[in-house]
């Protein structure tokens, strides 16, 4: 028998290349679960930087790429898991300005 837990999907957060500017805006709403997976995809022409309170650059997406973290590869025990905290919210902001495109955030929780 195997130990297995059930994934899921949050809703698909999203925000515009119209409403990214060069102050920080929220892309979606805050993670209603602890995030097992996450996926932020820059689908836009802009170089775009993210962040988790703001104000401090955390992560630098480049246009049309993506970064995908998997919380729990190569954990060390079956019972302890890492996650993004039920709360977190995700903002953006241009680090050169978009012409097209939007910006997404895909999360797995379970």
């Amino acid at each position: 028998m195997t130990n297995t837990q059930a994934v899921q999907f949050e809703e698909l957060r999203s925000l515009g290349f119209a409403s990214i500017s060069g102050s920080y805006a929220a892309v979606g709403t805050p993670f209603e679960h602890p995030v097992r997976l996450i996926c932020i995809t820059n689908n836009t022409d802009g170089e775009m930087l993210f962040s988790t309170d703001a104000s401090t650059d955390m992560l630098f997406i480049a246009a049309g790429s993506f970064k995908l973290f998997d919380l729990n590869t190569n954990r060390l025990h079956i019972d302890q898991y890492f996650a993004l905290a039920a709360g977190t919210q995700f903002y953006v902001k241009q680090n050169t300005a978009p012409t097209e495109g939007d910006v997404y955030i895909e999360v797995l929780y379970g």
